[in-house]
């Protein structure tokens, strides 16, 4: 049974977060439910704003969302913002203490600060019920992940944490379970006896966009691949769950994640990065990275990562479950690509190369594709290659919208639970010590090109 949640906090409302994504995707859900919501939006941040500047705020945000005048008029009937110290007691209590019951607290900040106001939080008494919601990394790596996880545990229960990643919304996880669980061809093919290699990539052709006093103290491994596409990596390889629920999903992700390490725990042979140089992408010339303003060459940061991790157990052990993420390239690419073992036998007569069956789940827009090899149009007796391709469902709800959905309605399927957030940490954990140490050079890609030319 679901419960409501009567207020949502935004700690960090005066920031870029809350302003381009988390406050539309609010106004996107009030808009698209089929009952309204009573729910009272509180801003908190360091700007000295007053109400007519909060509610402009809003405003803007709403309309870059395209939400109804309606819910506009309605938020701004109730909406408050106040200016203050997330840091301290004092601030936070008085805070709190101004919202209706069992406020749904949002920390739209850097990870520092969200440590230190769970710190202070642990000195504020909060209504029962009351839910905190942290946007990655969780921490820095799995020592301080656990540390945090303590932390928050001495605050509220873990069910009523909710650690987003906004990579994957509600739609795309259920595609991704109902083709695996919902179609007996593709279940009994689903392990090391038929697939040769998984492949989870997500290529981007958006550069740095003025992030870098986020991005180049975190790179790509750890921006993407050490939260967003280990997560998709254990959707795509846990075992059948029995009921679409948060316990099972969530159980079921945390076993595969325990048995993934470095292919051959080797995390120097199995990882590679490599950084984007001055180029052009569509035509939009684009600088080297290290002279993208806030990027401190001396930091060494890479802008694409890759690394191979085996899932050790029964159904995964020997296929490799390639992890790849990067910026500046020449095609946006966001999919998980399983390519299945080599056929035993060709008949004798039929010509041309049997190329291996792939399945390729696409996200952000849902599509798959299944290339298989039939007869040829002119001679049947010449393979040829075809893709069996179709649209998925997209959702009501933008991902940010499908989190909020979740944490105002006290359903933490979409929420990374505690232990896995320090699995990924320790998953990583030796590929990051073997970077930092210089086992593993950097490589150099132009911008708007493949990545680097002796990468295969």
């Amino acid at each position: 049974m679901t419960r409501s949640i009567e207020s949502l906090v935004l700690l960090g409302a005066s920031g870029d977060l809350s302003g381009r994504l988390l406050l539309p995707a609010f106004g996107q859900l009030l808009d698209r439910e089929e009952s309204r919501r009573d729910v009272v939006l509180v801003g908190a941040g360091s700007e000295d704003w007053d109400a007519d500047a909060w509610r402009d705020r809003v405003k803007t945000s709403f309309e870059s969302g395209d939400v109804s005048d309606e819910t506009l008029k309605s938020v701004l009937d109730t909406t408050r913002y106040k200016q203050a110290d997330v840091t301290s007691v004092e601030d936070l209590k008085s805070l709190i203490d101004s919202c209706p019951p069992a406020p749904a607290i949002y920390f739209a900040l850097p990870p520092s600060v969200t440590v230190a106001v769970c710190a202070a939080l642990q000195q504020v008494s909060l209504p029962e019920g009351a839910t905190m919601v942290l946007e990655k990394p969780f921490g820095t790596n799995q020592e301080s992940a656990a540390s945090l996880n303590q932390l928050l545990a001495e605050i509220v229960p873990e069910v009523q944490v909710h650690r987003v990643d906004h990579f994957l919304g509600r739609s795309t996880v259920l595609n991704l379970i109902g083709v695996r669980f919902a179609n007996r061809l593709f279940e009994p093919l689903w392990s090391n006896e038929h697939v040769a290699r998984v492949d989870i990539v997500f290529d981007e052709q958006l550069t740095l966009e003025n992030r870098a006093r986020y991005y180049d103290r975190a790179g790509a491994l750890v921006d993407m691949i050490q939260s967003h596409l280990l997560q998709v990596l254990a959707l795509v390889a846990m075992d059948p769950i029995a009921t679409i629920n948060a316990v099972d999903l969530r159980d079921a992700k945390a076993q595969v994640l325990r048995a993934c390490r470095p292919w051959d725990d080797d995390p120097v042979a199995a990882s590679r990065r490599a950084r984007y140089t001055q180029g052009s992408i569509d035509g939009r010339e684009v600088p080297d990275y290290t002279a993208e303003p806030g990027v401190d060459p001396s930091r060494n940061t890479e802008t694409l990562a890759e690394l191979i991790v085996e899932v050790d157990n029964w159904r995964w052990a020997g296929v490799p479950f390639r992890l790849r993420s990067g910026k500046a390239l020449r095609e946006r690419r966001k999919e998980v690509s399983v390519t299945f073992q080599p056929l035993p036998h060709l008949p004798t007569g039929l010509r041309g190369q049997a190329i291996p069956e792939r399945l390729r789940l696409e996200m952000s827009p849902d599509r798959m594709a299944l290339e298989m090899n039939v007869n040829g149009p002119d001679d049947p007796l010449v393979l040829d290659r075809i893709a069996l391709d179709t649209n998925l469902s997209p959702g009501r709800l933008p991902a940010y919208g499908e989190v909020l959905a979740g944490v105002l309605d006290g359903d933490p399927l979409l929420s990374v639970r505690g232990d896995t957030a320090e699995e990924c940490w320790r998953i990583v954990d030796p590929v990051l010590q073997a970077w930092r140490d210089g086992e593993v050079l950097m490589g150099e890609y132009d911008a708007g090109s493949d990545g680097p030319s002796d990468w295969s």
